[in-house]
């Protein structure tokens, strides 16, 4: 794939679910290599725009296209490529750790499973859990067993749902350095939904603020605080959010 190709593409993507519209008619593209937030609170459209990317779901208009290929129509052809994690998408609690990361890692076709699933369990201080059923773990262990399965194939597209909760700060703070360290590695692209104002200032580039299914700002992190004459993300996501944002440029 030629390196000027977004990573993703998303073009005047309308979603609508029983007349009720989830998405409407938002555009944005990724640079490989980049890492991006996509913010709003509930209900502004993020998941469901996530879930368009991966394939999950078929916009009712508008196109979606990952590494160049559209989606949903041909996801079997990158998926292998891509990958997601959040906290709040269980594994088979019977299983154990090396039992479940080795299953996904034959999904994703990894060649060396035994020797990845033991090089990611070193990296992420896996190792002592690796026989226990992922059901007796703690919240921040299955966190760090579901970044851990995310980074199994390698993927050129990392998306991410909240990947810190459930972790002390100080563990949050190793598993951002952990992805940050990644992308840079490998030149991966990654789009990170996150109510963690600190931990979004901190890995993006580029941010998105959603609302009602729109986007109703993009830009860099400072830009927006300079824009919103704000000190934090924080300030400037409770500025949108609450509507405070949209008076200030309307009074401009």
């Amino acid at each position: 794939m030629h390196a000027t190709t977004p990573a993703i593409s998303v073009e005047r993507l309308v979603k609508i679910y029983n007349g009720a519209t989830a998405v409407d008619d938002i555009s944005f593209g990724l640079p490989q290599g980049s890492i991006t937030g996509l913010l709003g609170g509930n209900g502004a459209g993020k998941t469901t725009t996530i879930a368009t990317i991966m394939g999950l779901v078929t916009p009712t208009s508008g196109t979606v296209k990952v590494l160049g290929l559209d989606m949903p129509r041909q996801r079997y052809q990158v998926l292998h490529r891509m990958n997601f994690e959040s906290p709040y998408v269980d594994m088979p609690m019977r299983l154990t750790v090396r039992q479940n990361l080795v299953v996904f890692a034959r999904i994703y076709g990894v060649a060396d499973v035994a020797g990845r699933v033991a090089q990611l369990a070193e990296d992420l201080e896996l190792t002592a859990l690796l026989d226990r059923p992922t059901g007796k773990l703690s919240a921040g262990q299955k966190t760090r067993v579901s970044l851990a399965k995310s980074l199994l194939n390698w993927p050129e597209v990392l998306l991410l749902d909240e990947p810190t909760a459930s972790l002390d700060p100080d563990t949050a703070d190793w598993v951002r350095g952990r992805l940050q360290r990644f992308c840079r590695e490998r030149g991966a692209t990654m789009l990170l939904a996150s109510h963690n104002m600190t931990e979004v200032e901190r890995l993006c580039e580029r941010v998105i603020m959603m609302k009602r299914g729109v986007i109703v700002d993009d830009d860099t992190p400072a830009r927006l605080l300079a824009r919103y004459g704000r000190q934090t993300l924080e300030e400037v996501f409770l500025d949108i959010a609450r509507g405070r944002g949209e008076a200030r440029e309307a009074a401009q």
